[in-house]
């Protein structure tokens, strides 16, 4: 009889039958238990859509003359607000789904805190329209209640000075352009969600989430799968030394058999 032959004869015994048994139960708590060590090593960097999503008070993520936590960036917002009517502005090379127009911006005072907060209005896809809007909202500024999503101020080293042309929500800048000193100055600027008459809502999604890997987690899952596959051998080791121990037992009897005849 081949080994192979004698391998699974005696891995069909009750014994070893039971045996993969109990390995099979080891294995399979082994495995959750790397799954569970997978799971954790994702939960570091793990950042949830509703976290953005979800509406809250601009005075609760934000304090005008401080910096703007990576946090809250990309966060909606409600703010209640008075624009001033005179800081209104058209910023050119501004892209909406794809297509070059412009923006609307203005300079909103927020309450109760009295601080300053730059404010994108609206898309428009000709200048013309834009200004039209400009100045239906200077003869009538908007106050009241807004929502929006809450970013980062653009930096005004980017913008071409010597063009002449307005093109980026630069917050350092604005202040410099407002009519009204600012009585302190939010260091992000509003998308509004809604746009006003005459312009269209600025496309502003959600901000990507990057999930770091914990590769300490990512090692214990390994090891856990390692054990697992460990379970098997062992069982294999342990049918495979009492085939070869029969074996040993069946040789030495063949030859204690053998020398009885000699005599």
């Amino acid at each position: 009889m081949s080994t192979a032959t004698r391998f699974w004869a005696m891995a069909r015994r009750p014994r070893w039958i039971a045996a993969l048994a109990l390995c099979l139960g080891v294995a399979a708590a082994f495995a959750a238990l790397g799954q569970w060590q997978l799971e954790r090593s994702f939960e570091g960097g793990e950042v949830t859509e509703e976290q953005t999503e979800s509406s809250v008070p601009l005075t609760s993520i934000a304090e005008p003359q401080q910096p703007m936590p990576s946090a809250t960036i990309g966060q909606r917002v409600t703010v209640e607000v008075e624009f001033v009517p005179e800081d209104f502005a058209v910023l050119s090379e501004r892209i909406n789904h794809a297509d070059p127009g412009y923006w609307v911006i203005g300079h909103a005072i927020v309450a109760p805190t009295g601080a300053s907060l730059a404010v994108a209005l609206g898309w428009a896809a000709t200048e013309e329209q834009a200004d039209a809007a400009l100045a239906e909202l200077e003869a009538s500024a908007p106050t009241g209640r807004v929502e929006g999503r809450y970013l980062a101020t653009e930096s005004p080293d980017q913008q071409d000075v010597e063009s002449g042309e307005q093109t980026l929500v630069a917050v350092p800048a604005l202040v410099n352009e407002w009519s009204r000193t600012p009585d302190g100055v939010y260091g992000g600027y509003l998308v509004l969600a809604d746009a006003p008459a005459g312009l269209e809502a600025i496309d502003s999604p959600p901000p990507e989430t990057e999930v770091s890997l914990n590769l300490l987690n990512v090692f214990y899952a390994i090891e856990w799968v390692i054990f697992a596959g460990f379970a098997f051998y062992l069982w294999y080791r342990l049918v495979r030394d009492a085939v070869e121990a029969e074996e040993a037992e069946e040789a030495e009897e063949a030859e204690d058999a053998s020398t009885a005849k000699v005599d």
